[in-house]
């Protein structure tokens, strides 16, 4: 393989998913490098574990911006450009993106959420899904649109919800099939690109 994508991904926290995807790409057959591990918060467990690899850890925190969210973004797209960025996946990252940044990086952008999209977009996922007795949940890969986890879809992975589940038992099964899902998803969509 001549060309492996340079790909950023964003964290807000422990970043598991994150580490899937840099396992992955230690591949020599994985169709992207992990260049550059972006977050939000400065204090993310996930950026030591990322400079661990080797992998640079970047900060931008967002509190200095205010309520200006597209002017952390533009500091954020500035240094995803100046380090030759190809291609976003978003692992865990909490924060909703503007307009702005999704239009720039449109169709290069993707994102992993904890549910069956496009049921329980947003937060609290595995608790609705008990809550609703869905006999279901699961993860899902879509595209960033301007919508919050509005975009097309690309994989999903489901599990079963088990009698006694709470949403930490759920989430910890389902946390297994996003680490599956994600670089099998990253691997399809680089090597048709």
């Amino acid at each position: 393989m001549t060309h492996k994508t340079r790909i950023a991904i964003f964290i807000s926290g422990r970043g598991s998913n994150m580490m899937a995807l840099v396992e992955a790409a230690k591949a020599p057959d994985f169709p992207a490098e992990c260049v550059v591990v972006v977050s939000n918060d400065p204090a993310a467990a996930g950026l030591e574990w990322a400079a661990s690899q080797g992998i640079e850890a970047l900060a931008v925190d967002h509190k200095p911006f205010g309520k200006d969210r597209e002017a952390h973004e533009r500091a954020i797209d500035a240094e995803l450009r100046a380090r030759g960025v190809e291609f976003i996946c978003l692992a865990g990252y909490m924060r909703i993106l503007t307009p702005w940044l999704v239009t720039q990086w449109e169709g290069r952008m993707i994102n992993i959420h904890p549910s069956l999209l496009p049921r329980y977009k947003g937060l609290h996922t595995h608790e609705r899904a008990i809550d609703a007795g869905d006999a279901e949940a699961g993860c899902s890969i879509h595209w960033v649109s301007a919508g919050v986890d509005e975009g097309a879809l690309i994989a999903q992975a489901r599990v079963p919800i088990l009698e006694g589940d709470t949403p930490d038992t759920l989430a910890a099964r389902v946390l297994t099939e996003e680490h599956r899902l994600y670089p099998a998803a990253v691997r399809d969509i680089l090597t048709k690109m």
